[in-house]
């Protein structure tokens, strides 16, 4: 019977197998590809991607050409590690680069983790109120703290190595990237950056150059968090964000000319910087004092007088005489114009480390980092009863209070 009534029903039907939802993400993806890379965000009107596709024999840069920077970066970090035990440290020895003897400081609990946790540099309440459960005097827990503070400070070997693979670095960059924009026109007419502006060539020269200054600053970020922590910590990350954006966005958008012109003219004053940093770390101070007088008159021309005068005018005006303006004549003006503040700003430390240098006739002794504090007993009693010069008295005015801020003061890579 049950056979019958199977066949009275005819078969069963069978249960239908869910349905996998096709992947949204590769079609998201495309979208926001397709959105993000419209030709009337990144390029001038009535230009577009499909022109500046390679054909005939011309190539022309395409922003995935840039990932090749990333295993550079990573391997000129480990460059960079070779270079400075290598080179750095021998060279560092040879210049008579020596490390100032610190004492260690008694193994202490309390203070240590104050230390670590609430800060270097307790007021003198909460120092008293460590120094009474510690069972010390409060002299005893200041000179715990100033010569904990002395551990953490980098050493002059290790700054003298950091500055002398960067002079290395931008030696090399300014005189390799002079060599392959010499004989350019925009070289010397930056109006010529704009000549058939977007339908310009990619030459391998300049995409070599282009990729090892991205990924030179791509290593710098990378190695931020363990090289010297200088104070101004923030504009040094901003600068290498800035700087990376820029060489990226300028690379995809094919503004290598005017962008070629913004590496020049930063790698112009960088070696020379960092030279005077390491004969000041050398304490060959005629040397350094020198270089900071060369340094100082190329980065007023370049960064103050060429930068403003030269690029920003044609990045500005003669960048859209031709056209209309867009939305990456927009973005690029502004990442440049962030670019003159940093100068701004940095031009601003140096006028008062002139101000210094034409007072007291010599560069301070470190123009970026912590000076380490005194930690005998005749820097205490300096520190107490501070000497008279001529029958006068000590001054704590505003003068004397410049001169500690450019002792402690310093100045970002730029």
């Amino acid at each position: 019977m049950a056979r019958e009534l199977g066949q009275a029903r005819g078969p069963l039907p069978r249960c239908p197998l869910p349905v996998r939802p096709a992947s949204c993400a590769p079609r998201m993806w495309s979208s926001l590809n397709e959105w993000l890379w419209q030709d009337r965000l990144w390029l001038p009107p009535n230009s577009s991607w499909a022109e500046l596709e390679d054909r005939d024999g011309l190539v022309y840069a395409h922003p995935q050409d840039l990932l090749a920077a990333l295993p550079l970066a990573l391997a000129l970090v480990a460059v960079r590690f070779i270079f400075e035990r290598l080179v750095g440290l021998p060279l560092s020895r040879w210049l008579g680069v020596r490390d100032q003897a610190r004492r260690l400081v008694k193994p202490n609990a309390t203070l240590e983790k104050h230390f670590l946790m609430e800060g270097w540099r307790p007021k003198e309440p909460q120092m008293a109120v460590l120094a009474a459960q510690c069972g010390l005097t409060l002299r005893q827990t200041q000179r715990w703290f100033r010569r904990r503070r002395n551990q953490e400070r980098p050493c002059l070997t290790k700054k003298f190595c950091e500055a002398s693979w960067r002079f290395v670095f931008y030696l090399c960059s300014f005189f390799g990237g002079l060599s392959i924009l010499y004989h350019e026109s925009w070289l010397w007419r930056p109006v010529m950056c704009w000549e058939n502006y977007p339908k310009q060539p990619l030459k391998p020269a300049l995409y070599c150059w282009y990729l090892l200054e991205l990924s030179f600053y791509i290593s710098l970020l990378i190695r931020l968090p363990f090289d010297i922590k200088r104070k101004d910590f923030k504009e040094q990350v901003a600068h290498h964000l800035v700087t990376i954006i820029l060489i990226t966005f300028s690379y995809s958008a094919n503004l290598l000319r005017i962008g070629s012109l913004v590496l020049l003219l930063h790698d112009s004053a960088d070696y020379v910087l960092e030279a005077c940093k390491m004969f000041n770390y050398a304490h060959q101070q005629q040397v350094c004092n020198s270089l900071f007088i060369v340094f100082s008159l190329v980065f007023f021309y370049t960064r103050l007088v060429l930068f403003p005068t030269q690029i920003l005018y044609t990045t500005y005006y003669e960048s859209i005489a031709n056209s209309g303006p867009f939305f990456g004549y927009y973005f690029f003006n502004s990442l440049l114009l962030l670019l003159q503040l940093l100068h701004v700003f940095w031009s601003y430390l140096i006028l008062r480390m002139i101000h210094s240098f034409i007072k007291k006739g010599q560069m301070e002794k470190d123009i970026r980092s912590d000076v380490e504090e005194l930690d005998s007993s005749e820097g205490e009693a300096a520190r107490e009863h501070p000497q008279l010069k001529n029958g006068t008295a000590p001054t704590d005015g505003p003068r004397s209070r410049a001169a500690v801020w450019l002792a402690n003061g310093h100045m970002s890579a730029m």
